[in-house]
């Protein structure tokens, strides 16, 4: 499964504007890249963003920098500063971060629920779960490896895969919006080969409950994949524990 550029974790190289499809508008080119290079930790949280050296990376005049700028602080990935001291990447706080899980574990158990009902109403083909399933799978190499990246590259694909079966194209995008506030600690909090296992038997566990049409189970875990595991795997990364 391709994974979008915009999503690619601290690791791996960024996907930048030449990349991208021609055609594009510039201000969409250098949005592109811009988030690749927050998501990708190069632009590092509480950075401040030269406008000059970012437009001479990516290759594009000023104006359409500033106006993909604009668009990444409505996202919540930057942040501006008081008048004249220009913008910077947004630091989330701790609060913050953990208004994100909960929010993010709504929508998690709502399309889970989703995925067993049409499960059990025969509207979820079988080679969707098989790819579902690979991808589990392929996340167990990568935790019994400790590939970090690979895990996290495959973990967000994984949950775009959920998404896309569930056919429910505002929670996506809702759930879209909140995950890219949230990438740059949730690296973190499954860069250790233990907490990658965990997250995987719990993905797996997930995809059981879809299976059986079990929508009040399959809701329940999908919650609790974020709003338990998820955040006391970034607790435990935050405090070191």
């Amino acid at each position: 499964m391709d994974i979008p550029p915009a999503l690619l974790p601290q690791g791996l190289p960024a996907s930048l504007p030449d990349s991208l499809p021609d055609g594009l508008p510039l201000a969409e080119r250098a949005r592109a890249g811009l988030e690749a290079l927050i998501l990708a930790g190069e632009l590092a949280p509480g950075s401040r963003l030269n406008e000059v050296a970012l437009a001479a990376r990516l290759g594009l005049s000023r104006g359409p920098l500033r106006e993909a700028l604009r668009g990444l602080e409505r996202d919540g990935l930057v942040a501006a500063g008081p008048a004249g001291q220009g913008m910077s990447v947004r630091r989330l706080e701790p609060e913050e971060m953990a208004e994100l899980y909960d929010m993010r574990a709504l929508l998690q158990g709502f399309v889970l629920a989703r995925l067993a009902e049409r499960h059990a109403a025969g509207r979820l083909d079988a080679a969707t779960m098989d790819a579902l399933r690979a991808d589990v799978a392929q996340m167990q190499e990568d935790a019994e490896a400790g590939r970090a990246a690979g895990y996290y590259a495959r973990n967000l694909a994984f949950h775009d895969a959920l998404h896309a079966a569930a056919g429910h194209r505002r929670a996506a995008a809702l759930y879209g919006s909140l995950l890219k506030e949230s990438h740059l600690a949730r690296q973190r909090a499954l860069s250790q080969a233990a907490a990658m296992r965990e997250s995987n038997a719990e993905h797996a566990a997930m995809l059981d409950a879809v299976a059986a049409g079990d929508a009040v189970r399959a809701r329940q875990l999908g919650e609790a994949h974020v709003s338990e595991g998820g955040k006391r795997r970034w607790l435990e990364a935050l405090t070191g524990g």
